[in-house]
């Protein structure tokens, strides 16, 4: 009789592990998935920055890659992304340009989204590693989570103006 209650019990047991397995990998692709919707969000508010910090100084270069970002298919993204990033590096901004303010707050955001998606998809990796979850096949409902290999945008290089102070007469010194 008491063989019966411990096979019960490590049956129990079993489930309980591999329901709580299940449900962290779907919980770490879920986190995967919504990662990279807000690293494309960063990515194409980056690109409709740039493109209005191109159209207020004249720079022809900077539009059109900003326009191929917006534009770019899914598996042309990536190369879009770098040839943006390229060109924002040899862009000088002002201090006191909003539009210029605005795109190095978004490009700040995207460094910050890439990183957090790489590692919620390193951790999908891991947990499609293991040998339980690739024995009982648990991740299969799911897509295999993509690195989004661009190079790290680096800030727009900014110039801050000269103060311009009216003059002092010396009388008042």
């Amino acid at each position: 009789m008491w063989w019966v209650l411990a096979v019960v019990a490590v049956a129990a047991l079993l489930t309980a592990y591999l329901g709580w397995t299940a449900h962290r990998v779907e919980r770490v692709h879920v986190r995967a998935q919504s990662a990279e919707r807000a690293l494309d969000a960063h990515l194409m508010r980056r690109a409709a920055a740039a493109a209005v910090v191109a159209e207020h100084g004249d720079h022809v270069e900077l539009y059109a890659a900003a326009r191929l970002a917006l534009d770019a298919a899914p598996g042309d993204r990536e190369s879009a992304e770098n040839d943006l990033t390229r060109q924002l590096n040899a862009v000088t901004l002002t201090e006191t340009d909003p539009a210029g303010r605005t795109l190095t707050a978004t490009s700040r955001r995207v460094i910050l989204a890439r990183q957090v998606h790489t590692d919620t998809v390193r951790d999908a990796l891991t947990a499609r590693r293991r040998p339980l979850v690739r024995a009982l096949r648990l991740a299969r409902r799911y897509p295999r989570p993509q690195y989004f290999d661009i190079e790290d945008p680096a800030l727009p290089t900014t110039v801050v103006p000269a103060p311009t102070a009216p003059p002092v007469p010396l009388e008042t010194v």
